[in-house]
């Protein structure tokens, strides 16, 4: 914050591009707040009021919620605080780059207009604050990065501290620390070798011991009755063993039989009739077939989910390549939850919430804004993805510290999303948000210094 409030002298486009996010962050609370819910949001609030554990999703989603709604009540402060993180953040780019031009001021208020912005850092999702954790994580390396000659401890606890919560809100996050190691490994390269290494792992081990910290607090004392312990992964295998079915009529499913002939019987007959790439939902529409899928017990379904990848691994490889081909180019966008307005969820945990339910028409007119965007390349994740590996190639014709920050932020994002290959099991667009988001930041970074500008 104090690089964004910063009192030295400034040209007037950097002045102009600090108005422009602050007066983007001002619209987007007035068009957001309290904020849009989705079922995961109810969840994760009456978790973080009740301390009972309602879904298997990371606990510390509602941990970080929790001081918030206890000085407000509702998601209003948190969303508030969760924008103003990643604004000022963008903000601090400015002090980054120590200079600016109009093009960045342009892109700023383009950026601020797109539904990523406009509307997704209104919409109470993990995925959004573990995005906005992530960007300002790097952006506290990219500051280190840029005074490093004097032992900059601040920026670097910044950085830990963002990056290991983003590790918590999102399992393979961690793709982001260790993108974030190397950079600050590449950072510390002056130091030799030796001084790489220990920057980079020993930054790596203080991540990794504040998450198992901050893991250890957040988890809630009690959970529902309802929960079933390793129902995460059970719902990846169960989506692999009928999805690879469904591509490889042939295959089956030999480990089930062997515990149940019956279940095998039924799941391999309407595996193909049930299952969808788009998302894992559709092997609940068939009651029967959910409750036999389920009621295989678990060391027999890990049994076949092991046997469907080493037997028949073309089959395995072919449903992941399907589902990984909705999650990223999003064929049929409207079945991928591209955005939500309002508020949703059950009525009898709203009515305890307290929480204004429905949808008024300042959420419909934003709703309608955002579907105007709707198969154009803004809502594209290949888009931003193309656009991430152009700023790749542009930053490394600079030799600037900041920009091997940026670089590492942008390959650790294709790597987070190269991992949904192995571990989606739906194409909702906000799985994906941290891409867009990323390129949109390193777009904006470039454009305020572009490489191979003249020096005034």
């Amino acid at each position: 914050m104090s690089e964004a409030i910063g009192r030295r002298p400034e040209s007037a486009p950097a002045k102009a591009f600090r108005w422009v996010l602050a007066a983007g962050l001002l619209i987007i609370l007035a068009a957001n707040l309290p904020g849009q819910m989705t079922l995961d949001s109810v969840f994760a609030l009456v978790e973080a009021r009740t301390g009972v554990r309602q879904t298997w999703a990371p606990a510390v989603s509602s941990w970080l919620m929790k001081p918030f709604d206890g000085l407000v009540a509702g998601t209003g402060l948190y969303v508030t605080a969760s924008a103003a993180l990643l604004f000022f953040s963008l903000m601090s780019l400015a002090r980054l780059r120590g200079r600016a031009n109009w093009g960045a001021v342009i892109l700023a208020a383009a950026a601020i207009a797109t539904p990523q912005l406009l509307l997704y850092q209104g919409i109470v999702w993990r995925d959004v604050i573990f995005a906005n954790l992530t960007i300002a994580g790097f952006i506290f390396l990219a500051h280190a990065a840029k005074a490093w000659r004097s032992k900059p401890i601040l920026p670097l606890a910044g950085a830990l501290v963002c990056l290991g919560l983003a590790a918590l809100v999102r399992q393979n996050g961690l793709i982001l620390a260790v993108a974030a190691a190397a950079g600050l490994a590449w950072t510390a390269r002056g130091g030799g070798r030796r001084g790489m290494l220990a920057w980079g792992l020993g930054s790596l081990a203080a991540a990794g011991l504040l998450a198992f910290a901050v893991n250890h607090l957040s988890q809630p004392p009690i959970a529902s009755t309802t929960l079933r312990v390793n129902a995460t992964t059970l719902i990846l295998e169960h989506y692999d063993v009928i999805g690879a079915k469904a591509h490889r009529p042939k295959l089956k499913m030999k480990e089930i039989g062997k515990v149940d002939p019956a279940a095998r019987t039924l799941l391999e007959a309407k595996a193909a009739e049930v299952y969808s790439p788009a998302r894992v939902d559709t092997l609940d529409r068939d009651e029967t077939f959910r409750r036999t899928l389920w009621h295989v017990p678990d060391a027999a379904m890990h049994a076949q989910w092991r046997e469907v990848i080493w037997a028949s691994p073309a089959a395995y490889l072919k449903h992941r390549a399907d589902v990984f081909r909705w999650t990223f180019l999003t064929p049929d966008l409207a079945q991928c939850l591209p955005a939500t307005v309002g508020v949703e969820g059950p009525a009898a945990m709203l009515k305890e919430l307290n929480v204004q339910t429905g949808i008024d028409p300042q959420d419909r007119a934003l709703g309608d804004y955002a579907r105007r965007f709707y198969g154009t390349p803004v809502y594209s994740h290949l888009t931003w993805a193309v656009v991430a590996v152009g700023m790749i190639a542009l930053l490394l014709r600079r030799h600037d510290p900041a920009d091997g920050i940026v670089i590492a932020l942008l390959i650790g994002t294709l790597g987070f999303v190269a991992s949904f290959a192995v571990i989606s099991v739906a194409c909702d667009y906000r799985y994906l948000y941290l891409l867009d988001l990323a390129a949109m930041v390193s777009l904006i970074y470039v454009a305020l210094d572009p490489p191979g500008r003249r020096k005034a």
